[in-house]
């Protein structure tokens, strides 16, 4: 990284950064508390699946309205707004005596943090070169990856010194600090904001969902995104410990060391990526050979494979994250005033099939007989085998429309 790339660094991306740590955090905390939350409140299987997914109704409900609002009003000043919405979440979730205020304050949080990545991308266009969007955007997604890791041990030791509540009470300050540091730290963009008018705005968010370019990527890009955080947000927890046999401490390190791998891989893929075009290697091959692998691991989940949950999870976590070049890739085809509802376009998609594919999760689980606070192994494979074919299909519809492009004139 140059020396002039390093005060863009400060005061760009790491804040955006800082904030998307919590977003990842607030997304996938449940995976620890569950039994916390299970115990007080009584939930079953659909239920778990139903609150915690909450989160990801609000935001892709909000999804195509931050588009809008990202590129009318900038990332910084939609992003510093929204957090405190999230910080309100938080502090009713805490509060909450009732799984329906549980679900409310999720619904907050989910669409308070709704702008912590795409700001980061849209803030990443603005200020640094087309080259090295691959490799920024791969740092944004690391950040997410250390949210991740501070859901998984450090949650649950803290759960061993204090509980739930106090955890959530801390998130909404921590909310409130990234708030006031994107505010006042990020530079304001002399293109940040479009003086387009609204309907002309609404009529480019047409056209994106109007372009075959943009379907082609987006299906397999939706489910293979919306699964992984599925699972990853709530369900890995749960298969640790009724299908591995795992006690929650050990359930907690397994789930701290997909994180980590997450974590690797968002840098590896945006930097690889990056790499490789320099060697007329596209990005979207690459993020192809990711998906491709990720796929095979969830095949071995749905064939009810156990036998090293250390190695399959840690797999789980590396090529995971291939879709998230997806980002990049469609940022690159799409003039840069459309930044925001390309990407947000793409974003509504996936959280909308990540709230219902952690929903329906635990709804194919309660299909299946459960022991007290136990859920049947049939029904993890159940689950896992039906939103893998979803996948499946996504991916060849992928692949048959690249196919196609590359033979039109």
């Amino acid at each position: 990284m140059t020396a002039a790339a390093q005060p863009l660094v400060r005061r760009v991306l790491l804040p955006f950064a800082f904030a998307y740590v919590l977003s990842y955090l607030y997304r996938t905390v449940n995976a620890v508390i569950a039994p916390d939350l299970v115990a007080r409140f009584a939930l079953s299987p659909a239920q778990l699946g139903l609150l915690t997914s909450a989160y990801f109704l609000t935001f892709a409900a909000f999804q195509l309205p931050l588009g809008l609002l990202l590129d009318r009003f900038g990332p910084r000043r939609t992003d510093a707004a929204l957090l405190l919405v999230a910080a309100a979440g938080a502090f009713l979730f805490a509060a909450a005596g009732d799984a329906s205020t549980l679900a409310l304050g999720r619904a907050l949080i989910g669409l308070g943090v709704s702008g912590c990545l795409m700001s980061g991308i849209k803030a990443n266009v603005l200020w640094f070169p087309a080259q090295r969007l691959p490799a920024m955007n791969g740092w944004m997604f690391f950040a997410g990856g250390i949210g991740m890791v501070t859901a998984t041990v450090p949650v649950e030791l803290a759960l061993k010194i204090t509980d739930w509540r106090i955890v959530f009470l801390l998130l909404g300050m921590l909310t409130l600090a990234a708030a006031v540091v994107i505010a006042r730290v990020v530079p304001e963009h002399a293109h940040a904001t479009d003086v387009e008018p609204f309907s002309d705005q609404l009529r480019g968010l047409g056209e994106v969902f109007r372009k075959r370019a943009f379907w082609d990527i987006a299906i397999a890009s939706t489910t293979v995104q919306a699964t992984n955080m599925a699972i990853q947000g709530l369900w890995a927890g749960p298969w640790l410990r009724d299908v591995a046999g795992l006690s929650r401490d050990a359930a907690a390190a397994h789930l701290l060391a997909m994180a980590l791998a997450t974590m690797a891989g968002f840098l590896l893929w945006g930097n690889l990526a990056a790499r490789l075009a320099r060697h007329g290697v596209s990005s979207s091959r690459v993020m192809a050979a990711g998906m491709g692998a990720f796929l095979g691991v969830q095949l071995l989940l749905a064939l009810g494979w156990s036998g090293a949950p250390a190695l399959l999870w840690t797999a789980f976590g590396v090529f995971g994250t291939a879709s998230s070049l997806v980002y990049a890739i469609l940022s690159r085809r799409f003039p840069a005033a459309q930044a925001g509802r390309v990407i947000t376009a793409l974003n509504a998609l996936v959280f909308t099939w990540a709230f219902l594919a952690q929903w329906g999760f635990g709804a194919i689980i309660e299909r299946w007989p459960a022991s007290v606070g136990h859920y049947h192994p049939d029904g993890f494979r159940a689950a896992f085998a039906a939103f893998l074919a979803v996948q499946v299909f996504g991916y060849t519809w992928m692949l048959h429309g690249w196919r196609d492009a590359s033979r039109s004139p």
